[in-house]
């Protein structure tokens, strides 16, 4: 087999990689991930890369927001004006902070990133982290075979 085929499950490491060279993210060294391809395990851009992948090759591939944590959004941006919110969490800028929101009927925890405290105003970031990056990831396919579960 020389490239995998959809329904092909594959194996490989990966180092996943912001514009600035910082890692977000990296298989554990002896543990790799797996994937059938073609189940919308993978953004598709990564899944086109891999299925013109070799067993041994490395490649870059580059997916751009809209395929991995979605664009930056401003309205997720807010302000809240709580001292006693402030005293309880005593935040500081980049801090990641739990807060409660009203969410389709309900209460919910919602993880939030601080972005300035002045005074008895906190300012958080309901985007995630990687919102709006490009991620590059280097691949290494390591296995190809065909899918237990599919059909003959």
């Amino acid at each position: 087999m020389s490239t995998p085929n959809p329904n092909d499950l594959v194996v490989f490491t990966y180092t996943g990689l912001l514009d600035n060279g910082e890692v977000f993210i990296a298989s554990e060294e002896g543990k790799p991930a797996q994937a059938v391809l073609g189940n919308s395990d993978l953004p598709p851009t990564l899944e086109a890369g891999i299925l013109a992948m070799k067993v041994g090759e490395t490649k870059k591939i580059r997916i751009p927001p809209e395929e991995g944590y979605g664009p930056r959004l401003k309205e997720l941006l807010q302000t809240i004006d709580s001292q006693q919110l402030i005293d309880q969490l005593k935040p500081k800028p980049g801090m990641i902070v739990q807060l409660r929101v009203n969410r389709e009927g309900g209460e919910a925890q919602v993880p939030a990133t601080v972005i300035a405290v002045e005074g008895s105003r906190l300012t958080v970031d309901y985007n995630h982290p990687l919102a709006g990056h490009h991620l590059t990831y280097s691949l290494t396919l390591l296995e190809i075979s065909a899918n237990p579960g599919t059909p003959s």
